[in-house]
């Protein structure tokens, strides 16, 4: 049985199985993250890529072997002791940006910051104002409150925001000992 095949869009390939993001890169298909990839299909993007035919059949294997050893193996949970040791940090600079985004936007709540499917390596970082659910993981520091869901809470433990300034711009930087990697454009991490 195939999980994935040549039609399906690689938006929704990362969307449902995110941890395929490392096959299709090795293909070279390092555009899974850019804003076509929720309208162009697999085979279309690795066509657009150069790829043959047998390169397309070899990678579409790879990737429903993945899925196939994914599927059996347990559902991993957050850890209880995430709960009580885990921490998420805002230095007080970025702490400070916050306050004057909230200010300028009217917004009001908590700094909601999370790990979502998407982004060139499969997964990115969001950030909005929104208010606390009892599911969350609250810490507050520096005058904000940070709220954190707890899928993203297994990403983002350990986690330092802060807010740079450079020639080359300005903008919150999260400093994650949990990521393994990422892309050039900066915004996406596995």
């Amino acid at each position: 049985m195939q999980h994935i095949t040549k039609e399906m869009t690689m938006g929704d390939i990362i969307e449902k199985y995110p941890y395929a993001s490392e096959v299709m890169l090795t293909y070279g298909l390092h555009c899974v993250g850019c804003h076509v990839n929720p309208y162009e299909s697999l085979e279309n993007g690795a066509l657009g890529h150069g790829m043959s035919d047998d390169e397309i059949n070899s990678m579409l294997q790879e990737l429903n072997d993945l899925v196939k050893n994914h599927s059996d193996e347990p559902e991993t949970e957050v850890k209880a002791e995430t709960k009580e040791g885990g921490k998420v940090t805002i230095t007080g600079f970025a702490a400070q940006k916050v306050g004057e985004l909230m200010k300028s936007s009217h917004s009001h709540g908590a700094l909601r910051v999370a790990v979502v499917a998407g982004g060139c390596s499969g997964k990115t970082y969001k950030m909005d104002f929104d208010e606390p659910k009892d599911s969350d993981f609250v810490f507050e520091e520096h005058g904000v409150t940070l709220v954190i869901d707890k899928k993203s809470m297994e990403f983002l433990d350990g986690t330092q925001i802060d807010y740079v300034e450079s020639l080359q711009g300005a903008g919150f930087k999260l400093e994650n000992p949990n990521s393994t990697g990422g892309c050039g454009c900066g915004k996406s991490v596995h």
